[in-house]
């Protein structure tokens, strides 16, 4: 079965600086997208070229097996979210909501309809007559999504329609999204910088930096079998530890004077030089743990108070790990100073 989606070495360049690179990758109807990656790295300038918005220096855009490279804007089907709602701030939610059907010439009753059907869709019912400037933040941004999906498009672009609001609400507004596409159906492309709102809510990541792909998979593979130190250091907290090779045959380092088994070790390493192990805060127990085979000592040099977690710094000499704890209230909070013995499993150590 064919693609839904399908982008085939897209670039874009601005003068001599070339912004997205050679970009491809095909999804699926019905896929919930992220392209995820730092400022500048080309994520958003990806999903205005499908919008329409930018002219593709060089590659092709098909969406259900049609070449959209260069059509208009209006003549690709496509809902956008923009990041700041654009709104029309003198039109009342109803007109906004219903501007598009209006310029398609859907008859006013048929309109009047959509809108309700809309605005119950994002939990706004009755706020037909309010204004955008009489509306939170997240209820402005309902009502952008509500606008994008009225003329019912064939897929939903996104660019970060959640960074202009507090935490708590993009949380609540990331899940809604969700739950609304899931109850359409319909094929979106979401573009953000924050990980864990990617890794949330997609189907499928597209890791990005620099106008290249450095990773695409599910979220559980991005996040627990990163394809490049970028995509390690980038999604999610990770610990870099310095260990010197002992014996490359045996898959021995040495950590702070600990020796500790590397299964992912390559046999062809080199003896006594230095390399750098990875490892993810969650993997770490404080004291033995079921399947940890590594034991190492050290002293506690930060604790850093989450709520429901608490975040310690263990120093083992040169290095340092972070890891996660459940802030048990029946036991007494760790302290800085304080010696403490840590394990881990030997297979979460890998190298990048």
């Amino acid at each position: 079965m064919a693609a839904f989606l399908e982008v085939q070495n897209l670039t874009k360049s601005f003068g001599s600086n070339t912004v997205v690179k050679g970009v491809s990758f095909a999804f699926d109807k019905g896929e919930f997208i992220s392209l995820l990656g730092p400022s500048g790295c080309g994520k958003t300038t990806i999903l205005r070229m499908i919008a329409g918005f930018e002219s593709v220096t060089a590659g092709t855009i098909q969406v259900e097996g049609q070449d959209i490279t260069h059509l208009k804007p209006n003549q690709r089907q496509l809902g956008m979210v923009f990041q700041a709602y654009a709104l029309f701030p003198n039109l009342n939610v109803g007109d906004n909501i219903g501007f598009g059907l209006k310029i398609a010439g859907m008859p006013a009753e048929q309109r009047r309809a959509r809108v309700d059907e809309m605005l119950r869709l994002i939990g706004l019912p009755g706020y037909e007559k309010r204004y955008p400037y009489e509306m939170s933040g997240g209820q402005q941004q309902r009502v952008a999504l509500a606008r994008a999906i009225a003329p019912r498009p064939r897929m939903l672009l996104l660019d970060e329609p959640l960074s202009a609001l507090d935490a708590k609400i993009r949380v609540s507004l990331r899940e809604e999204i969700r739950a609304i596409q899931l109850d359409l159906g319909i094929t979106t492309v979401f573009v953000t910088h924050d990980q864990e709102e990617a890794l949330s809510i997609s189907d499928r990541v597209v890791v990005m930096h620099a106008g290249n792909i450095e990773q695409l998979g599910a979220p559980h593979e991005i996040y627990n079998k990163p394809a490049t130190r970028f995509v390690a250091t980038f999604v999610g907290q990770l610990n870099s530890i310095e260990a010197t090779i002992l014996d490359p045959a045996a898959r021995t380092v040495s950590i702070d004077g600990h020796i500790v088994t590397v299964p992912h070790l390559p046999a062809d390493a080199a003896a006594n030089v230095l390399t750098q192990l990875t490892l993810r805060p969650e993997v770490v127990a404080v004291g033995a743990s079921e399947g940890n085979d590594v034991t190492l000592t050290g002293t506690i040099a930060d604790v850093t108070f989450l709520g429901s977690v608490i975040r310690l710094r263990v120093s083992l000499g040169k290095n340092v790990i972070s890891l996660d704890t459940f802030n048990d209230q029946r036991t007494v909070p760790p302290v800085r100073g304080e010696p403490v013995t840590i394990s881990l499993a030997s297979k979460n150590l890998l190298i990048l």
